[in-house]
């Protein structure tokens, strides 16, 4: 089997590690071929110290390059590449690994603190998936090492010990210089010695070592933390502070303390989902005892022997030594590396594929020991020996028994394997990057903005100083009782500078960021509780894993997803057939039945009228069916697993489709129940009898002839040809000579099923002559023996016999969606929100599956880009580009960009991924609706998603997967979704928020993400500006104070401002305020855009408010200076003092911004009433008590006295009242304006909500289907995918040769080769 393959056919290089052949097909010369097999390693000695892993010939690296060849990533790709593609000149061969990730030996890491201390990615200097050029190893290593904004202390650390020892930092060349990693085969003692990496994983953001420099570093990022430590060192310095020097710092603490408990949280969140995984059991050989011994995955080492059983994931990376299958064959599914549904084969070597025995393991290998390459990123390559085994001498491995973690154990009863690499050394995990610190859109605008409030302030600052310097300076005079003669005018300057900043600080409310903070985690708390997002049937709740993004999911402009898994449930079902030119399907739908139009019969017949059919054996029919069932019973390369308790059949397959075929068979009456390597054996239920079928030939499917053929002789004696492919090479084979009655029935038949998006097969035989058979079996054998050319002479031959064919019908298969992945699709696409959905699967396809999940409609225009050259591709974008520009014009309503969708495949997005070409993609991608990339490597993902991240930076992203493949595409974008599936949890453990299904997509980004956004807004918006009401005071009071710095609150009740007395108002916006219900959400997506549109945050809404800010306190201000320079009389005659006027100030401010919180919020409730009046009222109360009490124990003395001139005050009240009243008429007119004569839309809903008016939209949604199923059947025609997912070149004709399934299985389970 070879996973590199050349696209132009030419014979695979003999250095190649997938050269050497599954079977080989001369089977006498397969001994030869081992023997001959050439390793690095062969000359190795394990006593001898090593400088260097290079190859010294230069032939022999070129070929042995794993690099020269294509890659085929995705078994769904076939003949292309992954992420790498053609250039010009002599670089245009050259590929990359799947990720594109250092391929180099790591140097075993010297003791040390820090050093033992490693983070959860392995070694720090790996190149990470997903760099900027991925043809350039060197350049992608120091992009990822310049372009890195995560903080690693491990950076840090290294930079101060090259400072201050010496010596040269480490770099990435200097890993390459270490030897073969040396294995003892179970001798843990032996391997401990080495030092190599536990079987522990961790997914965590933090780890002991980090959690203090990375958090610091993270929460001081935030411009409003870094002004508050500054404020809080200047509130030391001795007479600058004009209040209390620990308010800001203890309020800080209290910020930083409250942020460290939420990340604590959440890290602990993923550490109990890592604990999940490295507490899963499996069996270990004990070398003492000579069994196998279950043990946490976290206890296996490398050296290690494991059992892994049928359905079981791998626990570590592993060699292959022997299974119980035929000569140590075995099936894995990689869909959690590659996203790839198709079984890959694996077989062990020869030699070892007897160890069946556990004794057998004990006493073979325990003084063998393996010479293997070091721990790499490069999925697909492998070299090794295996040295001391027998008689043998060293035992060349190769990538075919590579086992890799992340991969799962199919159709195979167990394996045995030895664990070479552990834990963060496993290629799944040096592939993975680390936790990055997402920071959101809105915390983006809040810092620069800060930093326009922080230029305020200093402005504000200077102007006090000024002021202060220049009324000494002209008052001087009058002002000698404050005794500054001789006072620096200069120092006197700055030292007010400092005064003011103090003074004015909470401009900026230190209380933001937690009270943010507090509010999103318990947002992501009620995601979490949310009943409609729960998935009953895994017990899946949604997580929230970063719940600092919640709003984010308000935003979102584009959704880049995976197909398999997370569109689709990776499950095949037969669904319908076509035979001799009737529709046969288990269920009629309405109005389905079988009618004539047009001389075609159309509609359905049900499977009881089949078998009514079949039982008419006087009728053609009859026999057509009988041949079409007894072909898809035959013609494939299934092995039957019998349960022998049960006595029920499990089919194996390779490919879904071929599975869901003969399962479709069977379940009709034609049951495949043995195969033996010279035939099968089909039982008929309706005539209850078993049928033997001599297997002559089997001609296997390609990408290039999309179909497959086997010859068998028939028990009636007669040699026939069953043939199943793609309609286009299907029909064009028919026999000219020989009427075909059923071909157009079958066409109108095969447009149905392409427009409901079902995998359709064409099928077709014919019988061959007995001379005409042997006169091509010669041909065939010298084909399949040929040296030089071999896979296209046999096409050649195959094409010769595979002639003059009889259509029997078409096969529909259905790729199962997701529940209600439709509906979401339709109603995200009607929010505003761009889909891209990225697949490994070919054009076809991927067209019917979009199609299918509404995705596309019938009314769309294709955009199809399926280039083979850089040039070709440029012109196909800026042709279509122009195309647009022209009749954009033409569609009045300008819908043109709602009915376009661009279809690009795998080889031609390499070339839209360079940087000469991006623009015109990102262009093109951005005026279609959907946008669909087929034939998609996972390093392609990941470009996609920064190259939108890149070229859009307004636009926020959002990818959603299931499996690891989809990680670093995930971690890419701004917004991570993964999917708890069967794909196992990698996506959802290194995703920010997990779901357990596509559909609660809508729900969350509509309704929750709508609502965290415009609640998120309101609070920030809010909490700047209660602070400015209060704070700007303090600036207007510096002009009737002499510019002194005085304060003119008292500093405590200053502080208890933010804390206490306006702290619930932002967390009943935050968290219980809907401003339209979750059914009204749903029910007009398009309120969606509002987020879109940033409607409740952006730069212009956030000055309004703080511009609101500034007019309110200078009101308040103005009103009380007059007030009270002309009503502070007492009834005793004295006049009240500076701290009653500023108790008056406050008060106001107080109701005013509690007034101002009313008017915002939309949905009243206890909680409500609780935070915005009771904080009223908890103000008054507390007033009182804390006046009468502090002074007495010698804090807040200001307050001696107050208490008594100001609630016994008519002026006092009528002031706090009426002044509020005031500034609140401004804020009332405006909105009963904007709601009366310019409403957003919202407010239509909000009404809707409110006077439960009934949406009387008419329904015509059947007719509607009606005429999109015309449609669609149009534009179909000339685009029907084939259900064939099967792998190129594996020589299944081989394999399925080894397989007699009469044979019962031995002691241990194990299935010997058939004759």
């Amino acid at each position: 089997m070879s996973y590199y393959n050349n696209r132009q056919g030419g014979s695979a290089s003999l250095g190649n590690p997938f050269d050497n052949p599954l079977i080989d097909l001369d089977d006498g010369n397969s001994q030869a071929h081992h023997d001959t097999q050439s390793s690095p390693y062969n000359n190795l000695s394990s006593q001898h110290q090593y400088t260097t892993h290079s190859h010294n010939n230069d032939n022999f690296h070129q070929q042995n390059n794993p690099f020269d060849e294509h890659f085929i990533i995705s078994d769904d790709e076939y003949d292309t590449q992954a992420s790498s593609h053609h250039r010009d000149g002599s670089s245009s061969n050259r590929q990359v690994p799947l990720l594109s990730t250092s391929n180099d030996p790591t140097v075993k890491q010297k003791s040390g603190f820090f050093n033992n201390l490693r983070s959860p990615v392995g070694d720090g200097g790996a190149n990470y998936m997903g760099m900027s050029d991925p043809f350039d190893d060197d350049k992608a290593y120091n992009n990822a090492k310049s372009e890195s904004t995560d903080f690693d202390i491990r950076n840090i650390y290294n930079r101060m010990k090259t400072g201050i020892f010496g010596g040269k930092p480490s770099s990435k060349s200097s890993k390459s210089n270490k030897g073969p990693r040396q294995i003892y085969v179970i001798n843990t003692s032996a391997n401990d010695s080495f030092g190599y990496f536990g079987n522990y994983i961790s997914t965590t953001k933090y780890n002991i070592a980090t959690f203090l420099p990375k958090f610091l570093f993270e929460q001081f990022s935030k411009y409003a933390n870094l002004f508050f430590l500054f404020t809080s060192v200047i509130q030391q310095v001795p007479n600058v502070s004009p209040t209390n020097r620990y308010t800001t710092i203890g309020t800080l603490i209290v910020v930083l303390l409250v942020s460290a408990i939420k990340e604590i949280m959440e890290d602990i969140k993923r550490a109990n989902a890592d604990k999940d995984l490295n507490n899963t059991k499996v069996l270990v050989l004990n070398p003492t005892s000579g069994d196998f011994q279950t043990k946490k995955w976290t206890h296996v080492k490398v050296g290690d022997i494991v059992k892994v059983t049928n359905e079981e994931p791998f626990p570590a990376d592993l060699l292959l030594l022997s299974s119980s299958e035929p000569e140590g064959l075995c099936y894995i599914e990689t869909a959690n590396l590659d996203g790839e549904t198709n079984l890959k084969i694996k077989q062990s070597k020869p030699e070892t594929s007897y160890l069946v025995n556990p004794r057998d393991l004990v006493s073979d290998l325990s003084s063998t020991e393996i010479l293997s390459e070091q721990p790499n990123s490069s999925l697909y390559t492998y070299e090794g020996n295996l040295k001391g085994f027998g008689s043998v001498g060293q035992i060349p491995l190769s990538p075919e028994q590579l086992l890799l973690r992340g991969a799962t154990l199919r159709n195979t009863q167990w394996i045995h394997g030895i664990v070479i690499f552990t834990g963060h050394e496993t290629k799944l995990m040096r592939n993975a990057t680390a936790t990055p610190i997402k920071r959101t859109d809105v915390e983006r605008i809040i810092n620069l903005q800060i930093i326009a409030l922080f230029s305020i302030l200093i402005t504000l600052a200077i102007v006090g100083s000024i002021g202060n310097v220049a009324k000494l300076q002209v008052d001087s005079k009058s002002l000698g009782y404050l005794m500054l003669s001789g006072t620096s005018k200069a120092k006197l300057f700055f030292q007010d500078i400092l005064t003011y900043w103090i003074l004015f600080s909470n401009l900026v409310p230190i209380s933001l960021f937690v009270t943010v903070e507090i509010i999103k985690y318990y947002q992501a708390y009620m995601i979490g509780s949310d009943l409609d997002m729960y998935y009953e049937e895994t017990d899946t709740p949604t997580g929230v894993r970063t719940s600092s993004l919640v709003e984010e999911l308000g935003q979102i402009d584009f959704i880049f997803s995976d197909k398999t898994g997370t569109l689709t449930r990776n499950i095949m079902e037969f669904k319908s057939c076509s035979i001799g030119g009737k529709c046969y399907i288990e269920e009629i739908p309405e109005d389905g039945n079988a009618q004539l139009i047009d001389n075609i019969e159309v509609g359905y017949y049900s499977y009881d009228d089949l078998y009514q059919h079949l039982a008419d054996t006087s009728s053609q029919q009859s026999a057509i069916i009988n041949e079409f069932l007894t072909l898809l019973s035959t013609c494939h390369t299934v092995i039957p697993e019998v349960n022998d308790t049960t006595g029920s059949i499990k089919y194996q397959a390779a490919s879904p489709d071929e599975g869901a075929l003969v399962q479709g068979a069977a379940d009709l009456g034609y049951k495949f129940t043995i195969r033996k390597p010279k035939g099968v054996t089909i039982n008929n239920r309706l005539t209850n009898s078993d049928s033997e079928y001599e297997l002559l030939n089997i001609c296997e499917f390609n990408s290039t002839r999309k179909r497959m053929s086997a010859i068998f002789r028939c028990p009636d004696g007669v040699i026939r040809l069953f043939c199943k492919g793609a309609d286009t090479v299907i029909l064009e084979r028919l026999s000219q000579q020989e009427a075909q009655p059923f071909v157009d029935s079958t066409l109108r038949h095969l447009e149905d099923f392409a427009a409901e998006g079902l995998r359709t097969l064409c099928i077709a035989s014919r019988i061959v002559g007995e001379e005409e058979y042997q006169a091509w079996a010669s041909k065939y054998y010298e084909a399949s023996t040929a040296l030089n050319d071999r896979s296209e002479q046999l096409d050649a031959v195959a094409e010769m016999i595979e002639t003059d064919l009889f259509l029997l019908g078409a096969t529909a298969i259905e790729d199962k969606l997701q529940d209600g992945v439709p509906e979401t699709i339709h109603t995200l696409q009607d929010a505003g929100i761009k889909v891209w959905v990225l697949t490994g699967d070919r054009q076809e396809t991927a067209i019917n599956i979009g199609m299918s999940c509404k995705l596309l409609s019938e009314d769309m225009n294709l955009l199809i880009i399926n280039e083979e050259t850089k040039m070709d591709t440029k012109l196909n974008l800026q042709e279509k580009l122009s195309a647009i520009q022209e009749h954009q014009y033409d569609v009045e309503d300008g819908s043109l960009d709602a009915s376009l969708a661009l279809i690009i495949d795998g080889h031609s997005l390499g070339y839209a991924l360079e940087p000469e070409l991006e623009d015109l993609f990102i262009t093109l991608g951005s005026r279609c609706k959907a946008v669909i990339c087929c034939r998609v490597s996972p390093l392609q993902k990941a470009l996609v998603v920064k190259m939108v991240k890149r070229k859009k930076k307004q636009s926020l992203l959002l990818a959603i997967g299931d499996g690891a493949n989809d990680v670093s595409m995930i971690q890419a974008a701004h917004v991570g979704v993964g999917i708890s599936g069967m794909e196992g949890m990698q996506a959802a453990r290194s995703a920010d928020i997990s779901i357990g299904q596509f559909k609660y997509l809508k729900k969350l980004l509509l309704v929750h993400g709508s609502w965290s956004y415009q609640r998120i807004s309101n609070a920030i918006l809010y909490s700047f500006y209660k602070n400015i009401i209060l704070y700007m005071t303090q600036f207007w009071f510096v002009f009737a104070n002499c510019f002194s710095g005085q304060s003119i609150i008292e500093s405590w009740t200053l502080t208890l401002y933010n804390v206490l007395f306006t702290v619930f108002p932002p967390f009943v916006m935050g968290v219980f305020d809907q401003f339209v219900s979750a059914r009204l959400l749903d029910r007009y997506p398009q309120l969606y855009q509002l987020g879109q549109q940033k409607k409740f945050f952006n730069v212009p809404i956030f000055w309004s408010w703080i511009i609101n800010g500034f007019f309110h306190s200078a009101v308040i201000f103005l009103c009380s200076y007059f007030i009270y320079q002309h009503s502070d009389q007492l009834a005793s005659g004295l006049v009240t003092n500076h701290w009653a006027w500023g108790t008056a100030v406050y008060t106001t401010c107080c109701l005013t911004a509690l007034g101002k919180a009313s008017l915002v919020v939309t949905m009243w409730t206890k909680f409500t009433l609780l935070a915005i009046p009771g904080s009223f009222i908890l103000w008054l109360l507390w007033f009182p008590a804390y006046a009468t009490i502090a002074p007495m124990i010698n804090v807040s003395e200001e307050y001696l006295g107050v208490l008594n001139v100001t609630y016994p005050s008519l002026t006092f009240w009528a002031m706090v009242f009426g002044v509020s009243v005031l500034c609140l008429t401004r804020d009332l007119a405006w909105k009963f304006f904007k709601r009366s004569y310019n409403p957003e839309s919202y407010h239509y809903v909000q009404e809707i909500q409110k006077y439960n008016i009934q949406d009387y939209r008419p329904r015509m949604e059947q007719f509607q289907k009606a005429i999109r199923k015309v449609r669609q059947v149009q534009r179909i025609k000339k685009q029907r995918g084939f259900a064939f997912s099967q792998v190129d070149n594996q020589d299944q004709e081989k394999i399925v040769r080894l397989y007699d399934t009469t044979k019962k299985r031995g002691v241990f389970g194990e299935l010997s080769e058939g004759n």
